[in-house]
């Protein structure tokens, strides 16, 4: 099984359907993990219902913060803000189907972690949105 989600993750890296930039957009914001040098930017746009319409990432690391990303970013689309504010390491942890070492498991989270400070307003990104 963890060869399927492997095969799902090297897709989304190499072929990501959400990677760009939206102009103009609603909600961005970008972090990056000092430890590795990954690094993610998100902007997103909601309707007048605050639903998620429309999310693109940008960014450089490994496969899996990238894959990470851009599989998230699928995820929320049609989800109201409310819904996203409260999406988990667990959530994301789904998608991906593999377990992860805590270095790898930092890789994965980024991406989470920008979302979440993106949607709140946050100036800075703390880990304990992804908690």
């Amino acid at each position: 099984m963890d060869d399927l989600y492997r095969e799902v993750i090297i897709e989304h890296y190499k072929n990501p359907g959400y990677r760009g930039y939206l102009d103009p957009h609603d909600y961005a914001f970008a972090d990056s993990n000092p430890l590795c040098g990954d690094h993610i930017e998100i902007t997103l746009r909601v309707d007048g219902e605050q639903n998620v319409t429309e999310a693109a990432f940008q960014g450089h690391g490994c496969a899996i913060s990238q894959a990470s990303a851009d599989l998230l970013l699928e995820s929320i689309i049609g989800k109201p803000l409310e819904e996203v504010k409260h999406l988990d390491k667990e959530y994301v942890l789904d998608l991906l189907g593999l377990d992860l070492g805590p270095v790898r498991l930092k890789c994965a989270l980024l991406s989470l972690k920008v979302l979440k400070a993106g949607v709140y307003g946050l100036g800075e990104a703390p880990d304990s949105l992804v908690e």
